[in-house]
């Protein structure tokens, strides 16, 4: 006779693994679709976060900083750029002329005014949208040409000021006195002579600007012709040069002595003419003098023999 089994025991036996592998197994699988939905999540958010990232960055260049490529040689070697090159990346502070006006001795970026830009030849546009929208996104932060119509330059003089060039020792002067500019940089050390030009008065709300390599800039003293259509006006400033920021060798600030701080007074040369003016004054003096001398001493002779 077999002993009948427990229903109880026949139930509840079987179920227990399965119930502990449904519960483990549940557990396993819950901790997969986490992960998954972890995963997703993050590959969902990663535009957002690219979109908001260009949006600051795009934001910040505008209002506050930006970074420029420098193409050209005109400032070295306070900034170093050639074409086809690496050029320096400087980091151009956007607020600083929001309070103030540009001072002597700063490196400026500026937009090319009309003088400067007339017979500038603008850059062809690629026609392909991928390309153009890659230029846009490396000049944005620095590492494409900028655009070509705007410069690099140090403010020599302000509006309202006489500069002109150059003194006996080859200095340029300003209201009368001469620069100190240590960063001048000469390309040719065994003849570091620098062109000269007549005074000009700077028009108000203008600056003087020139370039570091004083040999190889083409700034105020030729654009436009020269003269006050050569000066750069202060709205058309972007901002002040602060910090080289690429490549890695060159990280550091930007000089912005000031080149009339030290400035010396000097006595300007007269043109030949003036210079001749008193030796012919004093030969047009001699004659009659010499005449009028004569005269008189020999009217002093007859006088002395009448009294005799």
């Amino acid at each position: 006779m077999v002993e009948p089994v427990s229903r109880n025991a026949d139930e509840d036996g079987p179920e227990r693994p399965d119930e502990d592998q449904e519960r483990s197994g549940g557990r396993r699988g819950s901790h997969r679709r986490g992960k998954s939905s972890k995963k997703r999540s993050f590959w969902k958010e990663l535009p957002i976060l690219i979109v908001i990232a260009l949006v600051l960055t795009i934001v910040i260049q505008a209002f506050l900083a930006k970074v420029y490529m420098i193409p050209s040689g005109s400032m070295e070697a306070t900034l170093h750029g050639c074409p086809g090159c690496t050029g320096d990346r400087i980091l151009v502070d956007r607020v600083t002329y929001d309070f103030t006006d540009p001072s002597p001795g700063d490196v400026i970026v500026f937009k090319g005014p009309p003088a400067w830009t007339e017979n500038e030849i603008a850059p062809q546009e690629s026609s392909n949208i991928v390309v153009r929208a890659l230029r846009g996104l490396g000049s944005l932060v620095g590492f494409a040409p900028p655009d070509e119509r705007d410069f690099v330059k140090r403010v020599i003089a302000t509006g309202g000021q006489t500069v002109q060039c150059c003194d006996d020792r080859n200095r340029v002067i300003v209201d009368g006195k001469a620069l100190d500019e240590p960063y001048i940089h000469w390309e040719d050390k065994n003849h570091p002579v620098q062109e000269s030009f007549a005074p000009v008065k700077v028009p108000q709300g203008a600056l003087w600007v020139m370039g570091d390599n004083r040999n190889n800039s083409a700034d105020s003293r030729y654009q436009g012709g020269g003269g006050p259509n050569g000066a750069v006006p202060v709205d058309d400033v972007i901002g002040k040069a602060r910090i080289i920021v690429l490549p890695p060798g060159r990280w550091g600030g930007i000089s912005d002595h000031n080149p009339q701080e030290n400035a010396q007074p000097v006595a300007l040369g007269a043109p030949a003419w003036q210079q001749g003016l008193p030796l012919g004054i004093g030969f047009a003096t001699a004659v009659p003098t010499l005449f009028v001398g004569r005269r008189l001493k020999a009217g002093l002779r007859k006088a002395a023999g009448r009294r005799r």
